[in-house]
């Protein structure tokens, strides 16, 4: 069994559609294909549910008729016969009828969850009818029918596997099977999902919950590259990573790949495989349990960094401190990226401001307290970096005239990060990339 995933971009237009068709097809060897929803599909359902949940149903209506609109014009070109023009136009009526019928409804967070499910139910159901006019031989799985998380928002691995083996083996003769990326049911039995960029956790879960030989990953760029392409000129795909170097690019800004679907592939021990679904035929990037070679691999940034700096000289060696700063961040639910630590301060960071009022306050009765926003995290990436010679040299003879707020070294083998001011980020990557790897 493979799994192959295909991203919004790869499914956002009909000419794409017929391009995975082709890569599905190519032989002979069992696959579940999981998609997202087509691209932008996502941002106006998010946009839909804030509307709703603003009161405001005029800007909600309008935004679902745009939505529609879009559809509409998209299944004009995907599908070729009357009748199957037909059927996909009673799809889009039954998921565009839900939506305009939650305008009548009260919001809520349950709500919001329907709301965001219905792209790849789209996405999917659409694929699933243009395969059948094509005459593939296929079956349509619901995901809520299998994936599910419990009541702390984590995958139920065990469940998965269970009641995904009875869905196939109650179609013995299926080679080929489609199903959705990101949705999931929660422990009371709701919809739910896997947070954004969840399409690729979905498949890694899939992955491993039937044992399959490799878990492919189809975007819009060839690989995960050694630096930011946007920003940077003449970056180049990694060929090979091992699965710490790719979960280190992946946390810390490498946008390709979800962070969490590095763990189900480590840990039932499958490849995962990047590649490009415009170039099909570019090698792109192998993730698997070994690596090739030591050395930097790559580089990544993370934007939206909050720096939190404690300051109290009463603290000073206090047995616990660290313990009590901790237990407030667990207590909001907040994980920390970065921490350095000296006699009289500890300096740490997050990524998420949604209770950071709450904290300060919280942690005020330990001393004083800085807050630098808009910070970004710089990571320098590859295997047992912490061991090649003069890197952190060559790091800051790179960035001599960036001012640099806080180091991370030694907690990972393969990792070194910075903070540094968020207007500072394009040049550092370009310098880094320039002192690294020119």
């Amino acid at each position: 069994m493979k799994v192959m995933k295909f991203g919004g971009t790869s499914v956002g237009k009909p000419e794409r559609m017929a391009s995975i068709k082709s890569l599905i097809t190519k032989d002979d060897e069992p696959k579940i294909v999981v998609l997202s929803a087509l691209s932008g599909t996502t941002n106006a359902l998010t946009e839909i549910s804030a509307a709703l949940a603003d009161g405001d149903r005029a800007a909600a209506k309008q935004r679902i008729e745009a939505l529609e609109q879009h559809y509409q014009r998209f299944i004009k070109e995907l599908v070729k016969t009357e009748t199957d023009y037909q059927k996909a136009k009673d799809i889009l009526a039954e998921h565009f009828e839900f939506l305009n019928i939650i305008l009548k409804i009260s919001f809520s967070e349950a709500l919001n969850k329907d709301i965001l499910a219905q792209g790849e139910l789209l996405s999917t159901k659409l694929f699933s009818l243009y395969l059948k006019e094509q005459n593939i031989p296929h079956v349509w799985l619901a995901a809520l029918d299998f994936m599910t998380i419990d009541s702390a928002g984590e995958p139920q691995v065990g469940s998965i596997r269970v009641k995904l083996s009875q869905l196939l083996k109650s179609h013995p003769d299926t080679k080929l099977f489609i199903t959705q990326g990101y949705i999931a049911r929660n422990a009371k039995g709701e919809v739910d999902n896997l947070k954004r960029g969840g399409s690729d956790y979905s498949a890694s879960l899939i992955a491993a919950a039937t044992e399959s030989t490799v878990c492919e990953i189809w975007t819009d760029i060839d690989g995960m590259h050694n630096n930011d392409p946007r920003i940077v000129e003449n970056t180049r795909p990694i060929k090979h990573l091992c699965f710490d170097e790719a979960a280190e690019l992946a946390y810390f800004g490498a946008k390709i790949l979800h962070p969490a679907s590095i763990w189900p592939a480590q840990y039932f021990n499958f490849p995962v495989q990047l590649k490009n679904t415009m170039e099909p035929d570019a090698a792109g990037t192998l993730i698997e349990s070994q690596s090739d070679e030591e050395g930097v691999k790559a580089i990544a940034a993370k934007d939206s960094i909050i720096a939190i700096k404690i300051k109290s000289s009463r603290m000073l060696l206090a047995y616990g401190f660290l313990r009590k700063i901790f237990e407030v961040f667990e207590k909001y639910q907040t994980s920390i990226d970065m921490i350095t630590t000296s006699e009289v301060a500890v300096s740490l960071t997050i990524d998420n401001d949604t209770y950071l009022n709450e904290i300060i306050k919280e942690l005020e009765m330990f001393g004083t307290i800085e807050i630098d926003t808009n910070q970004t995290i710089v990571s320098i990436v590859g295997y047992h970096i912490s061991k090649t010679e003069n890197l952190l040299a060559k790091v800051f003879d790179s960035i001599t005239d960036i001012p640099v707020r806080m180091v991370s070294f030694g907690g990972s083998q393969h990792n070194i990060s910075i903070l540094i001011s968020q207007d500072q980020k394009n040049r550092t990557l370009q310098l880094l990339n320039k002192g690294l790897f020119e």
